[in-house]
């Protein structure tokens, strides 16, 4: 039996002499061969280190000491000056023979951890011959810190031990399976003639110490941090190449996260005798963006061959790709530009190619081909709203004019109540501004029944007209105990009316009408809308703010558009009589005018953290703002106008009715589920024309109540909490209540216009309701209550409260 000891073997048990005799004649007639078996080299300083081979290979060989024993008598080299024997003729394969049996292969050679020899060689074939190896020995590792390691290495990747007789291959792979262990850098096995047999030297170079990771370029976008971490565990120790390449693919794959989808970690491109490693990266440049229009089937070019034109000019395109000629491609970078360029809603669908360049290789370039949808519409429809009545609306839009993303709409609409008439315009990015900055206008002439002078059940403030009795006329009046007048004399009123007041005479200035009051508004405004983000246009910033001016005059009028300056609050059974008394008689607008001039200058805020935009379940939003209007005359009123909202939304998975809340193993989770909670505030300080009054109640308010209805107030508060949960695919189901006060500031408004319509001022409601998703948006059907009474109100909007 044949042994060895790992680290320095020896034979247990030396082999025969018989066989050491026998194999002595063999290696006396190869003493003169010389065929050697050479193994391709790789070249320096690409990849791995050259691997082994056999004969003269640097990277490691079978070194010849005297003639090889591994070489076949027949190859053996001519002496010098000899000529070549004629090559025999080749001898023809005999024919086949029916029925003959096949040949039988050679037995396998089961040495343990010794693969098959495989079928036997055919006659006409020289088999390799089979040397016996009495010893293996590694030299090389003398004084090397990791000997014991090594050593072993190398012992486990040779499947040659004393005692086993092999050939040149089996030699060959041995030698490459100790050079893909990865410790060395040069391996050489030297046969030689022992008396007992061949002596196999196995001399190895290790690999350095590994001491230093460099990348090249120096400037990679992998932090030093992560390539030290990387290799921190192997720093000291003799560098393996097997597991540099593993620390090579944990650089990949922390590319891959980051987004450079392109980049190739490669190399070593140089290792040092120091230990300093290093490594090839190609991180995958951009060379430039291009547009390409398609048609809707996909292609570039029309029925003649002719290249498609768009509408959209290029620059409309490319400056929503935040990846710019010379950068580093990122993958994360260019899904975010795709949904800014969806999100401008000018096309219906963006492909994106990647076109390699061969004159440099490693870059590409961003090939963005899109189809343009259609921008101009023509659309109409009918409505109702409490401020309107019933109302037919039709509208003309063109959101990409010129090509250039601009939005132009005008649009007309006639209700019941009064209609509106506007012109708006707006740029979402002006050009070459690099904060992104968004410019709006528009112009209008409304005309609308406002709510603060309304109410359900308790009747509404009808006009009166100012006009002149003559004295000693005698005048039916029509008073109304349960209200409770606010202004006995009104500034508007001639010294000729105070002194036939004073003097006792019965006598009434206003005349009453019975048509609901209407506000005219005629101006426009401009705003500036900048997210901040520093001046990087791609950057999503949280914050947003926005600079505004509006003008316009306000006129208060009754349904048949004559300017009345004075209202009644009449119940809405009562049938008034043809006249008014002073006392009852509240004005309807800034210094009872005819018309107020409002010139405000607005400068608001917002704070968006949200997760969804539409149906967020997480996130923060607030709101605030302030608007100050400047008198511009004696009707026109100086006042500020402060109002704010948070929102705050909190995932939570307490019913699962919807199939996407209970998900198979496997299945990703789809549960837009979340605890809303909602406060809003707001107060006026100055000079307050009773139609600019805050209002609580409807469906965007407490729902509980009809539009306004829970109070007219000079500051208010509300606040909301609601619980939303799927139900099926489309329809989702909330839970909510809703609470509001105007802080006792009912009084406070001019005319009080809440005390006089008997609307509370406080309130709260709980309600239940369905949201079902349509194509043109989530349609919300609710019922609440008007605090814990029987009073149950329905609501319909659109979209979710908040």
């Amino acid at each position: 039996m044949i042994g060895v000891r790992l680290g320095r073997p020896h034979i247990l048990r030396s082999v025969t002499p018989r066989a050491a005799t026998a194999s002595l004649p063999l290696l006396v007639a190869l003493m003169l061969a010389g065929g050697q078996a050479r193994a391709a080299e790789s070249p320096p300083g690409q990849g791995q280190p050259p691997a082994g081979s056999l004969g003269q290979a640097p990277a490691g060989s079978v070194a010849q000491a005297g003639a090889d024993p591994f070489a076949d008598p027949a190859e053996a080299t001519p002496p010098a000056g000899a000529s070549p024997a004629p090559a025999p003729a080749p001898t023809p394969a005999p024919a086949a023979t029916p029925g003959a049996t096949p040949s039988t292969p050679a037995a396998s050679d089961d040495r343990p951890g010794k693969p098959s020899l495989g079928p036997a060689p055919t006659p006409s074939a020289s088999s390799e011959p089979r040397v016996l190896i009495s010893e293996v020995v590694i030299e090389g590792l003398d004084d090397h810190p990791e000997r014991e390691r090594l050593e072993l290495a190398a012992y486990a990747a040779m499947a040659v031990t004393p005692g086993t007789a092999i050939t040149r291959s089996e030699l060959e792979t041995d030698l490459q399976a100790i050079y893909a262990t990865g410790w060395f850098s040069d391996v050489r096995i030297q046969p030689q003639d022992g008396p007992l047999g061949v002596r196999l030297v196995v001399s190895v170079v290790p690999n350095p110490v590994l001491t230093k990771v460099s990348l090249d370029p120096a400037d990679a976008k992998v932090p030093e941090t992560v390539v030290q971490d990387t290799f921190a565990g192997d720093y000291g120790k003799t560098l393996n190449l097997v597991t540099l390449q593993g620390r090579m693919q944990e650089l990949q794959k922390w590319y891959a996260d980051q987004g450079f989808s392109l980049a190739r970690v490669t190399g070593p491109s140089r290792i040092g005798p120091d230990g300093d490693v290093q490594l090839l990266v190609r991180q995958g440049t951009v060379k430039g963006v291009e547009v390409q229009f398609l048609n809707k089937e996909g292609s570039a070019t029309n029925d003649k061959g002719q290249p498609i034109k768009g509408k959209t000019k290029e620059w409309v395109i490319t400056r929503e790709i935040s990846i710019k000629t010379g950068e580093i491609f990122n993958r994360r970078n260019l899904e975010d530009d795709l949904k800014r360029l969806y999100g401008t809603g000018l096309f219906s669908d963006v492909k994106v190619t990647l076109r390699p360049e061969p004159e440099d290789p490693g870059s590409v370039v961003i090939v963005l081909g899109v189809v343009e949808q259609s921008t101009g519409s023509l659309s109409g429809g009918l409505g109702y709203s409490q401020s309107q009545g019933v109302f037919g609306q039709i509208q003309i839009q063109d959101s990409n004019l010129f090509g250039r993303a601009w939005d132009l709409s005008t649009s007309f609409t006639y209700g019941q109540f009064g209609g509106l008439a506007d012109i708006s315009f707006s740029d979402p990015w002006i050009k070459g501004d690099k904060y992104r900055t968004a410019f709006r206008f528009k112009a209008f002439v409304s005309r609308d029944a406002p709510q603060v002078f309304q109410s359900q059940d308790n009747g509404n403030i009808f006009t009166v007209s100012d006009f002149y009795q003559a004295p000693g006329t005698q005048v039916a009046y029509n008073i109304f105990s349960p209200f409770n007048p606010l202004l006995d004399v009104f500034p508007s009123v001639t010294a000729a009316r105070i002194a036939a007041e004073t003097s006792g005479q019965n006598l009434s200035w206003f005349q009453f009408d019975g048509n609901s009051v209407l506000i005219q508004r005629v101006g426009a405004n401009v705003q500036f809308v900048r997210p901040l983000n520093g001046g990087n246009p791609f950057k999503r910033a949280p914050w947003t703010v926005l600079l505004g001016l509006t003008g316009q005059v306000a006129t208060p009028m009754d349904f048949s558009g004559t300017s009345r300056r004075f209202g009644l609050a009449t119940p809405n059974e009562a049938t008034p009589l043809f006249s008014a008394p002073t006392s009852s008689v509240i004005c309807l607008a800034y210094n009872c005018a005819a018309r107020n001039q409002l010139l405000g200058l607005r400068l608001a805020a917002t704070m968006s953290t949200l997760n969804d935009p539409r149906n967020p379940t997480q996130g923060n939003f607030l709101s605030i703002g302030t608007e100050q209007f400047f008198s511009v005359g004696p009707d026109s009123p100086t006042f500020n106008r402060i109002r704010g909202s948070f929102t705050h939304y909190i995932p939570v998975r307490w019913l699962k009715f919807y199939k996407g809340c209970r998900p198979k193993a496997g299945e990703t989770e789809d549960c837009k589920q979340a605890l809303a909670f909602q406060v809003s505030a707001g107060t006026v300080i100055g000079d307050l024309p009773p139609y600019e009054a805050f209002c609580l109640g409807g469906g965007n308010s407490v729902r509980g109540y009809f539009d306004c209805d829970l109070g007219v107030g000079r500051s208010f508060g509300e606040a909301t909490i609601e619980y939303r949960f799927p139900l099926f695919s489309i329809v989702s189901g909330e839970l909510f209540i809703d609470g509001g006060t105007t802080f006792g500031s009912q009084t406070k408004v001019p005319g009080n216009l809440g005390g006089l319509l008997n609307k509370p001022g406080s309130g709260f409601s709980i309600g239940t309701g369905l949201i079902v998703t349509t194509p043109v948006g989530p349609l919300r059907l609710e019922v609440a209550s008007q605090d814990f009474t029987g009073e149950w109100r329905f609501n319909l909007g659109v979209g979710w409260k908040f």
